[in-house]
């Protein structure tokens, strides 16, 4: 059995191969001792869908294998890791809902791309992660499998999409986990549950496999304890696929190898329009003290204003239902997943299908894009939308000509009470106001932990012009090396 457990719940990716491969750890014993976890703790924060014990104890197996057999294990950078990945990701002969009935029992014949690539680097999948139905909320409260709760405060939300991921990561139920990114829902949970989420450049990660919400904004990206650990995993999953039409063909640099390199002189610009009225004074005082510690490590730091950044939501809440309606439309009780069985007609098939298997947010979101999308409207809103789209993309790009990053809040606020905003959607749709900008503009953002306000942990984002995972994470892990915000973990 496993020796010193805690300390293996606190070691980074890096420190967990390490020990597999010296067979200081079995890789059996390390997925028994996470499912075990799993077990023991979730019933608590709803955080996971489906455990796999079978199939991750025979992968633990193969592991074991592999490193009483191959000599080149340097081939394996997740040798052993226990990940959990979240419900919209495809895993082959691994139920895969996007936390949804009209997908509750679907099994795909595939994996996702970004699956294979952790399967190929020796990383174990030990369970799928709970999530707002289809990736559409802020909150984790639109599940067709119930609410995930935040393991700060059970009180709390943990914040959403990627809320399941974000708090199986922060209740250390897994070493890492995979989430996706729309609007803000990969950061905007981390920085909730006071982990590391990141969201990279948009093309730079395969969505093939990925249940598409708003194609032209869907990115996955790795949640971790550390910026170190998330450098591992987007080396791993980073590159281009060519059954991703939106792939990119670029060199993928080591990411490990980039983000410890001094910040001296960098230029990096405050977003002042994502400061201020209508964020919490808890939140302000936390990003600030970021703030100090990149002017002591030597970074230049100066106030900036982005035109047109207050549209950014008005242009999400237009374009992204729009492409979910279309997206949306292939559930229609025939292919695959709930079907209405009382019907007698295909229409009628289509309507209580639709009509029972999809949540209110869901069905919502559908009916926003559908308008918008209609004809006589098509012009005012969605065509609107991307003209506007283009000016601020423009707007956030032309930053980068005066500073190497910008940061701001991740999060208006830290995590709210259950409850307390599903019925205001405007109130719950505000709280990716810092987020959505760099789904619009395309470009790569990470938060990381920055102190507490009330108790609740407080998110500080990066961002970067598009391929700069390498200057941010650069940045971010620059703090982590001198502050211990991120090794904090809840009580649970």
């Amino acid at each position: 059995m496993l020796q010193e457990r805690d300390e293996i719940l606190e070691t980074t990716i890096k420190d967990v191969v390490n020990k597999v491969k010296t067979r200081q750890i079995k890789a059996t014993d390390l997925t028994t001792y996470f499912i075990e976890r799993i077990k023991n703790i979730d019933s608590k924060i709803n955080s996971v869908i489906t455990i796999e014990k079978e199939k991750s104890l025979k992968r633990a197996e193969e592991i074991e294998f592999i490193v009483n057999n191959n000599k080149d294990l340097d081939k394996f950078p997740l040798l052993g890791v226990p990940l959990i990945i979240k419900d919209n990701i495809s895993t082959k002969d691994i139920t895969t809902t996007a936390a949804s009935k009209i997908l509750s029992n679907y099994k795909p014949t595939f994996n996702a791309t970004v699956i294979t690539k952790l399967i190929d680097a020796g990383a174990i999948i030990i369970g799928k992660a709970n999530m707002d139905e289809f990736a559409m909320g802020s909150s984790n409260e639109n599940s067709a499998f119930g609410p995930v709760k935040n393991p700060w405060n059970l009180k709390k939300v943990p914040g959403g999409s990627s809320g399941g991921p974000a708090a199986s990561v922060a209740s250390r139920l897994c070493i890492g986990s995979l989430g996706s990114d729309t609007g803000g829902s990969i950061r905007q949970p981390a920085a909730l549950c006071g982990i590391v989420g990141l969201k990279p450049t948009y093309g730079l990660v395969s969505r093939f496999g990925l249940i598409a919400f708003g194609s032209s904004l869907d990115q996955i990206g790795p949640m971790t304890k550390n910026v170190e650990d998330c450098a591992e995993i987007l080396e791993v999953i980073a590159g281009y696929d060519n059954a991703d039409s939106t792939s990119s063909k670029i060199e993928i640099p080591k990411y490990s190898k980039e983000i410890n390199k001094e910040i001296k002189g960098m230029k990096i610009g405050i977003i002042e329009n994502l400061f201020g009225e209508g964020v919490e004074e808890g939140v302000n005082t936390s990003v600030n003290e970021s703030i100090s510690i990149l002017k002591d490590l030597g970074a230049t730091v100066s106030k900036t204003r982005i035109p047109l950044l207050e549209q950014a939501v008005s242009i999400y809440y237009l374009i992204a239902p729009s492409e979910a309606s279309s997206n949306l439309a292939r559930y229609d009780g025939f292919k695959y997943g709930f079907s209405n069985k009382s019907s007698k007609t295909i229409w009628e098939t289509i309507e209580f299908t639709r009509g029972e298997g999809f949540g209110d947010e869901v069905k919502r979101r559908i009916l926003i894009g559908t308008y918008a999308l209609s004809s006589g409207y098509y012009d005012a809103y969605y065509k609107k939308a991307q003209q506007v789209r283009t000016l601020l993309t423009e707007s956030i790009l032309n930053e980068f000509k005066k500073y190497d990053v910008l940061i701001s809040p991740t999060s208006p606020c830290v995590a709210f009470d259950l409850k307390s905003k599903v019925d205001n959607p405007l109130a719950m749709y505000l709280n990716d106001i810092c987020t959505i900008p760099a789904n619009i503009a395309g470009i790569p953002a990470i938060s990381i932990p920055c102190n507490f306000s009330d108790n609740l942990p407080v998110g500080l984002q990066i961002m970067g012009p598009h391929f700069s995972e390498s200057k941010i994470m650069n940045v971010g892990n620059s703090i982590q090396k001198i502050s211990n915000w991120h090794k904090q973990k809840p009580k649970i």
